[in-house]
């Protein structure tokens, strides 16, 4: 088993004990709730006669069922309307800090907690999503969890777990024009399989990691989950700090020093031993897009789509699904595929740098006849700022729509929706059968500048040549 690493000392500095069943029971430091996990978990401790043990410990705010046109209340969908007036009930009731629509703080609750500082290296985290391994880029350890899970956190602060075993990965190099993080998490996901994580914690390091910015590493460590580790982490330092200073839950003053030492203290030892170690060149990653029906069936924009003779035995009958779903060959070139919708958002792409990356292609240009394209902010605060930049004027001039923030497309639980058989280009993190709302949709995830390169040729197009173009 592992020794020294990061993940084993948060592990043990947030054991409270070892249960009949072998299984750790973990203290959680912050439990972040949404609408959409939560009104369960609160139906249950009211049967049960049970009540928030640690209110201040919970965070809650609204991102999935909001939409992202016309957000007046009551909301249009009943149900949707139902969930935020149940969060609503329930934060009020037992005193958590709810950011709600208009409060200024309201958004994707993968964004709203690291921009504000809540989320901090060495902390033990939970949230009723799957993504909140995004949380790990900060030398957190993040698990999304099941609503039974958010009933027991909620009840108790802890959580029954398996330790986990601690695989590095390892990414050395500079990144080449026109590559980007999400293009660095779909290559290893390609590499190591969407079940390659099962049963392991990710670390993320190496040179390549080391000079990615905070949402750089907030976007690879967000799909950790779909390469089937249960979370993903990169060791805490100046870039983390950097980021962390002067944000509102924040250490101040005398303790700010005393925090860096100890976030400082609890990185992975030099002679951290790992139950596996895997090692990539930034130099052999390129611009990457999926054409399948999972994040592994990834491939570099100017591949062909795989034939089934050059896949492993175990992934050829999913292949032979995301063929026939699909609707595209083997040996077809993924470069060149029209598409329909273009979205960029998401709590992997949906943070400021992501939309000032992606105004840089969009400027000058203009979206494709017949391609609808929106811009989905993952925060308020990320919206006012990229306002005071004036990217929304450049989207808006390039024929994207601007909208107010929330998950949108992402899970389409709201009015964002693809119809019939669209295809989407698009920089959320899951292109599962009906992900973006229509049973036969389409979805090719792909870093948010290529969503714009898709937008403004109306087909799958490789960013280099965007990017050739306008120096």
């Amino acid at each position: 088993m592992s020794k020294g690493t990061l993940f084993d000392k948060v592990w043990d500095l947030h054991t409270v004990g070892t249960l009949p069943s072998g299984q750790t029971q973990l203290f959680i430091g912050l439990h972040l709730i949404h609408e959409v996990t939560s009104p369960q978990a609160f139906a249950m401790l009211r049967e049960r006669g049970l009540s928030v043990m640690f209110p201040e410990r919970t965070i809650a705010t609204v991102d999935h069922i909001v939409p992202t046109e016309n957000q007046a209340r009551p909301f249009a969908d009943p149900l949707a309307e139902e969930m935020m007036q149940a969060l609503e009930q329930n934060c009020k009731d037992n005193h958590i800090t709810f950011y709600n629509i208009g409060s200024g703080s309201q958004g994707i609750v993968h964004v709203i907690a690291p921009e504000q500082g809540l989320t901090q290296p060495g902390m033990t985290i939970a949230c009723g999503d799957s993504h909140t391994s995004t949380h790990g880029a900060f030398g957190a350890i993040a698990f999304g969890i099941g609503t039974s899970q958010v009933r027991d956190v909620l009840a108790s602060q802890t959580l029954a777990l398996a330790k986990l075993k601690v695989r590095k990965i390892e990414v050395n190099g500079t990144l080449k024009p026109g590559v980007y993080a999400k293009d660095v998490v779909l290559h290893i996901i390609r590499t190591l399989g969407v079940k390659g994580g099962v049963g392991y914690a990710y670390e993320f390091a190496g040179t390549t990691f080391e000079q990615m910015s905070m949402e750089e590493r907030m976007t690879v460590c967000n799909m950790s989950i779909e390469g089937g580790a249960r979370c993903g982490y990169v060791n805490p330092d100046a870039v983390t700090f950097e980021y962390l200073k002067g944000r509102d839950f924040a250490p101040k003053a005398d303790d700010w020093d005393r925090a860096v030492a100890w976030w400082t203290s609890i990185r992975s030892d030099a002679d951290a031993e790992y139950d596996d170690v895997v090692v990539f060149d930034a130099a052999d990653i390129p611009p990457t897009v999926t054409w399948g029906i999972t994040p592994g069936q990834g491939i570099g924009v100017n591949e062909t789509v795989p034939i089934l003779e050059a896949l492993a035995e175990g992934d050829r009958a999913i292949a032979q699904e995301a063929y026939q779903y699909m609707d595209l060959a083997p040996g077809q070139a993924i470069q060149g595929t029209k598409v329909d919708v273009c979205f960029i958002g998401s709590c992997t792409n949906g943070r400021i740098t992501d939309l000032r990356e992606a105004a840089k292609i969009a400027n000058g240009r203009h979206v494709a006849k017949g391609v609808k394209a929106f811009v989905v902010p993952g925060s308020e605060r990320v919206k006012q700022q990229a306002e005071a930049e004036g990217l929304d004027q450049i989207f808006l001039a390039a024929g994207f729509e601007w909208r107010e923030p929330g998950c949108s497309m992402c899970l389409a639980m709201n009015p964002d929706k693809l119809q019939g058989r669209q295809i989407s280009a698009s920089s959320s993190n899951r292109n599962f059968k009906g992900r973006q709302g229509s049973a036969s949709g389409r979805t090719l995830l792909m870093s948010p500048a290529m969503v714009v390169a898709a937008a403004v040729t109306g087909q799958v197009t490789d960013i280099r040549e965007l990017l050739a173009e306008t120096k």
